[in-house]
């Protein structure tokens, strides 16, 4: 049996209870018998909503928990942005050197040119407002 079989069953024992004390107390208790039966009820509906609540209040508190470790939610970090700064900065000493090296001004400008490309990709990818480009959506469907 179920939870909510058990407690189906038991509100049911309850009921039978009830109605077996009025049939042996009489009519004129009907109506004391009829309020604790409720009070009974409402105290498990109470419980049950109770129960929703808190397990609600746990799921959604679990989802703002996981949004804030999710690395989406810091990507667009102060951190994030100066930690690939500075990596991009000392990766492009030796780039410059083998470019340079290898083919004098052109290859120093190809690596340059890869350095400076892969610096715009993440600057679009961390604020897509960068290059002024804004997705407005339209506030409904009707809205061209």
């Amino acid at each position: 049996m179920t939870g909510m079989e058990a407690r189906d069953a038991e509100l049911k024992k309850e009921l039978d209870a009830t109605l077996h004390a009025r049939k042996e107390l009489g009519a004129e208790y009907e109506s004391a018998l009829v309020d604790s039966f409720l009070e009974k009820v409402e105290q498990r509906l109470d419980g049950a909503v109770d129960r929703r609540v808190r397990r609600q209040l746990a799921e959604q508190q679990m989802v703002v928990a996981r949004d804030a470790r999710s690395p989406q939610g810091s990507s667009d970090s102060w951190g994030e942005r100066f930690g690939f700064g500075i990596v991009s900065l000392v990766l492009a000493i030796p780039l410059s050197a083998i470019g340079g090296g290898v083919a004098q001004l052109p290859g120093l400008l190809v690596a340059w040119a890869g350095i400076v490309g892969v610096n715009v990709v993440q600057a679009a990818r961390l604020s897509p407002s960068f290059f002024g480009r804004r997705r407005n959506k339209p506030d409904s469907d009707w809205d061209g």
